[in-house]
């Protein structure tokens, strides 16, 4: 359950990096061989749809018209990829909380991300802290799978 959690950390930051990330894992067999995943999330199609969508994501975020990340579209994103996320992350008698636990996780730590993110933007501006944020995000992503259990 704690990638799950960790997951979710990384969705309230940036929406379709968890999804992105476990479809990629899947996809490659990197995922444990107990966990939750649906057929779909396997696919190579999938992962790279997920993927241009992540990229998609972390494009528009540097523009000044892009949305704060706690708007009840952005929260509804957050709490939908992350539970997908958890969801293939727990086992597989545990999928439902795992979801829960991603979906959640992402929408509160959400605001904690935002009011930092925002603090930084008034010194930094929106580029850089956005780069900044994306590589720490796209880090703890990558950490995820690879300290998962290895697939069969």
């Amino acid at each position: 359950m704690l990638a799950s959690f960790l997951m979710g950390l990384v969705g309230g930051q940036r929406a379709m990096t968890p999804l992105a990330t476990v479809y990629i894992a899947a996809a490659r067999g990197e995922l444990p061989d107990h966990n939750a995943r649906t057929p779909f999330l396997g696919t190579k199609w999938a992962a790279a749809g997920a993927t241009l969508l992540a990229v998609a994501e972390l494009a528009g975020d540097k523009q000044k018209t892009a949305p704060d990340r706690i708007v009840a579209v952005g929260l509804l994103a957050r709490f939908t990829t992350s539970a997908i996320a958890g969801m293939a992350l727990a086992p597989k008698r545990q999928r439902w909380l795992g979801a829960a636990v991603g979906g959640a996780t992402a929408v509160l730590a959400s605001y904690p991300g935002w009011r930092a993110r925002m603090a930084a933007l008034a010194r930094f501006g929106q580029t850089s802290t956005g780069f900044v944020e994306d590589a720490a995000v796209i880090a703890g992503a990558a950490t995820i799978v690879r300290t998962l259990p290895k697939a069969a």
